[in-house]
């Protein structure tokens, strides 16, 4: 009864809704992640639960009764931390609807309370100050989406922030095409060579500045992913990120970065730890001698 009221109010208030799954573990969703193990983050996200469950949410996107995507939100800040998906192919069109939002970070407690308390909605981005040069960027684009409904799931604020517009369109874009072509043309099923797969997780470092007053502007974002290149017939990664500023024609290049410099940025900004399992650091599996400086910080700190 109470979940019907909220989603009535949200309704009349003309705020879609997908039917997600807020979960205790991402267990339930741990395909989405590369050899079914999610990130390490100290404090926040440790061997698949939230550290803290009022803070931090773990969601299955579910859209039209299916697992798309996984998702960390930081009710907090008002952002997702990463979202998690497999990348098996790209639809070539746009997916056109209406923003969603998530019904069960709302109140269940049947109390009248503003919707948006632990997420950010769609008005958000109305505001004519600061947000006339933001956008609601995507974590998991849906350039990057197998088909349509794949693309439309993606289109939940849950798995977006405030980015610049010429950010978003620019560089950031280009990455990610970048990206894709890569993955599709090199990244393939261990087990299946007639299948495309890699695994990708893109997310937020937090800033210091707030759209509308409410959800945090963060500073960079990133992105990496780790398959098996079907060329090298080893297991591969590549990451990159960038800041979350403003920019001028002709669009910056982001430079490809290894996973554990990517590990090292955020190692320095949130104490982030291990991004995937073992088989993705080529580090481990492929060179003959190393050195302390060539392993990540979050391995030597153990």
């Amino acid at each position: 009864m109470h979940l019907f009221v909220i989603i009535s109010v949200l309704l009349v208030l003309g705020f879609p809704f997908i039917m997600t799954e807020v979960v205790e573990s991402f267990s339930t969703c741990s395909n989405f992640f590369f050899e079914d193990q999610p990130p390490d983050i100290k404090d926040v996200l440790k061997d698949s639960t939230s550290q803290d469950n009022n803070h931090y949410k773990l969601i299955c996107q579910k859209y039209d009764n299916k697992y798309r995507f996984a998702t960390l939100y930081d009710t907090t800040k008002k952002i997702p931390i990463f979202s998690a998906y497999k990348y098996t192919g790209h639809y070539n069109k746009t997916a056109h609807i209406p923003w969603m939002m998530e019904p069960q970070l709302e109140p269940l407690d049947g109390t009248m309370s503003v919707p948006g308390a632990k997420q950010a909605i769609d008005k958000d981005y109305w505001d004519q100050g600061i947000a006339d040069e933001l956008e609601r960027g995507h974590l998991f684009p849906n350039g990057h989406a197998a088909d349509l409904t794949n693309a439309e799931s993606t289109y939940t604020l849950t798995n977006t922030v405030p980015q610049k517009k010429s950010f978003n369109g620019g560089s950031w874009r280009d990455m990610e095409q970048n990206v894709r072509e890569f993955m599709h043309s090199n990244c393939r099923d261990k087990n299946n060579a007639d299948k495309i797969l890699a695994y990708v997780l893109t997310g937020a470092v937090p800033g210091n500045r707030l759209l509308n007053k409410r959800v945090n502007i963060p500073s960079h974002m990133w992105t990496v992913f780790c398959c098996f290149n079907t060329n090298t017939k080893a297991w591969q990664s590549k990451a990159h990120w960038a800041e979350n500023k403003s920019e001028k024609k002709p669009n910056p290049i982001i430079t490809e970065k290894t996973l554990k410099q990517l590990e090292d940025f955020l190692w320095d900004k949130y104490k982030q730890s291990s991004l995937f399992s073992e088989d993705c650091y080529n580090y481990f599996t492929q060179m003959k001698s190393f050195s302390p400086e060539d392993l990540p910080r979050w391995l030597l700190s153990k």
